[in-house]
């Protein structure tokens, strides 16, 4: 196993959504023991703390549903320059937050990508594809379109101008089960790499992924990982705003992270969408950690038991 330093980077965002309790998310993580778990490993681990959204001035969104517009676009610009200081130095694991952080997360990581002369690639672990952008939400949550940022679509006024977009063709989504009209119309006519969960049914987890990662590898990409709560069925991971059944189970989970942990492809990852007000004791903030885990080289053969009680 590859030694990473892992530099844990706290992204209290709240602002993505109107339901509250992601900003909880980090010292949830850092509850569950998620520093304890990396060195555990070998790996090691710094912790850079929460960050705070850039003050920023914008105008009235064209869209009147918009949702705390510059708080959003204050979040974008913060990441955006973490992941580019904490990229030359490690392995960024961005704590959230709700999703609209990958806006910045993302989009710095490219940047970096741009910087070391190697293409980018990005594996969205989600129910929805976040492809809408301010004026087509209709719900005005922005954590609904920071696929639509990274890949260049109009209507981000007031965002950071994108150092480098992200080609969609250089994007998969996997554990899609909630995807709006508009978006479907947006992903049927463009390049990103769709994975639904009945295409999951039919054919398993492991073969889209696998040929993604040799896509990947093949390129000599870097690969973000973003990894929303909502990737995995709400049965198994209940803290979450935005719960849809059906989705992956605690295996295809884990077989998901060791897949990547053994193709050495990935550079950075998020954990998103975690809101520890509707946990069960700590449910899904320990699976999530156990996730990351997976990914940074633990086998299920020494995955340790935990007590409920």
């Amino acid at each position: 196993m590859t030694h990473k330093h892992c530099i844990l980077i706290g992204a209290p965002v709240d602002c993505g959504k109107r339901r509250r309790g992601c900003l909880m998310g980090p010292d949830a993580y850092r509850t569950a023991g998620l520093a304890e778990a990396i060195t555990a490993l070998g790996h090691s681990c710094t912790d850079w703390g929460n960050l705070a959204p850039a003050t920023v001035t914008v105008g009235e969104p064209r869209n009147p549903l918009v949702y705390k517009l510059a708080e959003n676009v204050g979040w974008t610009k913060t990441l955006a320059e973490a992941a580019q200081k904490a990229a030359p130095d490690g392995f960024p694991i961005f704590m959230g937050g709700d999703h609209a952080l990958a806006a910045g997360t993302v989009s710095g990581m490219a940047a970096h990508a741009q910087k070391v002369g190697r293409p980018f690639f990005a594996l969205w672990l989600d129910a929805h594809s976040d492809i809408h952008t301010p004026d087509t939400t209709d719900s005005g949550n922005l954590h609904g379109t920071p696929v639509g940022y990274v890949t260049g679509r109009h209507g981000f006024d007031d965002f950071p101008p994108l150092p480098v977009r992200v080609d969609p063709a250089n994007i998969c989504m996997i554990g899609l089960r909630s995807v709006d009209v508009a978006e479907h119309e947006i992903l049927a006519d463009g390049d990103v790499e769709l994975v639904d969960m009945r295409r999951i049914d039919e054919e398993g987890i492991s073969a889209p992924l696998q040929a993604f990662l040799d896509r990947v590898a093949a390129a000599g990409g870097m690969l973000h990982v973003s990894l929303d709560v909502d990737f995995l069925d709400p049965s198994v991971a209940p803290a979450v705003g935005t719960t849809v059944p059906g989705g992956a189970t605690v295996r295809e989970g884990h077989l998901v992270m060791e897949m990547l942990s053994d193709s050495g492809l990935v550079t950075s990852l998020d954990l998103v969408e975690l809101n520890p007000y509707l946990d069960d004791r700590g449910k899904t903030a320990n699976l999530m950690v156990d996730l990351t885990a997976s990914l940074l080289g633990r086998r299920v053969f020494d995955r340790p038991t935990r007590s409920m009680k």
